[in-house]
């Protein structure tokens, strides 16, 4: 990781201390650094990266909080028997738009 990269991403965990936000890091690609953002209503992924960008993905609740039944619709979505498929799925659509 280039140092510059580093520095932004102190200085971001830094602000986030001062600031009150709770935060997880994570590693989910070989180049890249996340940090899981957690505020009322939202879910932020930023990942530094090793060439120095930086990514922002935003998830959003509308607010309607679900109960104990919702759970249900989690791992029949969810599963690794499902993977291969979605992979395939994936591929489809990254050729589709290549192409």
């Amino acid at each position: 990781m280039k140092s510059s990269i580093f520095n932004k991403l102190v200085s971001f965990l830094q602000k986030l201390d001062q600031q009150g936000i709770s935060y997880t890091l994570a590693h989910h690609r070989d180049e890249a650094v996340m940090i899981i953002v957690a505020v009322p209503g939202e879910r932020w992924e930023v990942e530094f990266l090793s060439d120095g960008s930086v990514e922002v993905e935003r998830f959003i609740s509308n607010g309607e909080i679900f109960g104990e039944e919702a759970l249900s619709e989690l791992f029949p979505q969810n599963t690794e028997q499902d993977k291969p498929a979605v992979e395939a799925l994936q591929k489809t659509e990254l050729a589709i738009v290549k192409g």
